[in-house]
């Protein structure tokens, strides 16, 4: 007996070669970073004592003493809002008030209760890119 396509099948071998194709990547689990290796700034963009937020990759990178840049995620640890300002020594939330150190990412004011986690930069002659 011939076999017959129906619209059944045709749709279902047509929705797994689009998972099939949406599911790339690397070949390691997942696809790859897409900032990695990405220049972010001149180390001249960072002011010392203050920093400088980067929110289309997420990523806030400060300069707490010359010469010694700090990368954290741009995400407040309290309710996931993109970090406003740097100013005073602090990364600033303005969504609730919490304030972050430029120096660690550690909490300086609540209510967030968590730090800031670290990004990972490489800083090469004048140049700060994500690692």
């Amino acid at each position: 007996m011939p076999s017959r396509t129906t619209r059944r099948t045709v749709l279902l071998a047509t929705g797994a070669a689009a998972l099939a194709a949406g599911c790339g990547g690397d070949g390691e689990g997942g696809p790859p970073p897409e900032s990695a290796g990405q220049e972010l700034a001149s180390t001249a963009d960072i002011p010392v004592g203050g920093g400088t937020i980067f929110k289309d990759q997420k990523v806030v990178v400060t300069q707490p003493e010359e010469g010694d840049f700090k990368a954290f995620s741009a995400i407040c640890t309290h309710r996931n809002c993109v970090v406003a300002a740097v100013a005073d020594g602090t990364i600033n939330c303005a969504c609730h008030g919490s304030r972050f150190r430029i120096a660690d990412g550690s909490v300086d004011h609540g209510p967030a209760t968590r730090p800031l986690p670290e990004e990972r930069i490489t800083v090469e002659g004048r140049s700060i890119r994500l690692a």
